[in-house]
């Protein structure tokens, strides 16, 4: 494991990052999602892609790398990870990059000569009735009770937002929905999707809507949760080879 020290918007950021097998001339880098870290990524793909060096990296915030010093979006997650992979002399729109949910935002910002999306988010959904309703409540008494504000936004925040400094919350709220359609549809390059079929944190119907708006795209659905990656590396690796 090692740190890099990107400068972004006249602030520092301490990136954490593994390499593995840098015998070859084939970057791939491979981002999580969000929650998530570089050693879930590791733990499914190490055995996989062994023609590549893989760069496996923890976004600001996650994992080993620190808090950002403020609230990001997903297009200064990829800015800043474009400055770190410059720093690593790669050039992103050259290599394979890969992206679960929310890296998968982050993997396609940075135009690589190869996508590799895993259930990735980008695709606004309809809010479930009960999330409907936490942020009605929110609403309702926040007017009523402004003092209380914090201690409701703990008690109604998502899981995903649970344990999150103000910080990561901002970011959070800044990343959730952001509609992708527009990214995905301008992206020309290669592009492999992959989901699970049984996903409910990005729906199967995301991954057919990415599909069609990426005119160089495959998709496949394979059997698994969203993090069916975790069992499917290899046939995710075999399904690549062929086509390539």
């Amino acid at each position: 494991m090692a740190q890099k020290i990107i400068t972004y918007k006249n602030a520092k950021f301490s990136l954490s990052y593994t390499l593995t097998n840098p015998q070859t001339n084939a970057p791939l880098v491979i981002l999580h999602g969000w929650g998530a870290n570089k050693n879930l990524m590791q733990q499914a793909f190490k055995d996989t892609f062994k023609d590549y060096t893989h760069y496996y990296i923890d976004l600001p915030g996650f994992g080993n790398s620190q808090n950002p010093p403020f609230a990001l979006n997903t297009f200064d997650y990829a800015e800043i990870l474009r400055l770190m992979l410059e720093s690593l002399h790669l050039d992103s729109t050259k290599i394979s990059i890969m992206g679960h949910s929310f890296g998968g935002k982050v993997a396609t910002l940075l135009n690589p000569k190869t996508l590799i999306l895993l259930s990735s988010a980008g695709i606004p959904t309809k809010k479930s009735l009960k999330v409907r309703a936490k942020i009605a409540t929110t609403k309702f008494l926040n007017k009523i009770f402004p003092k209380l504000s914090q201690t409701l936004k703990n008690l109604l925040r998502s899981q995903d937002a649970q344990n999150l400094n103000e910080t990561m919350y901002q970011t959070f709220k800044n990343v959730v929905d952001e509609d992708f359609s527009s990214v995905f549809r301008t992206f020309k390059n290669p592009c492999f999707i992959f989901w699970g079929k049984d996903d409910l944190a990005t729906p199967l119907s995301c991954g057919d809507q990415i599909h069609t708006l990426i005119l160089d795209s495959n998709f496949l659905a394979l059997e698994g949760d969203h993090f069916f990656f975790l069992k499917q590396a290899k046939e995710i690796e075999r399904q690549i080879q062929l086509k390539i």
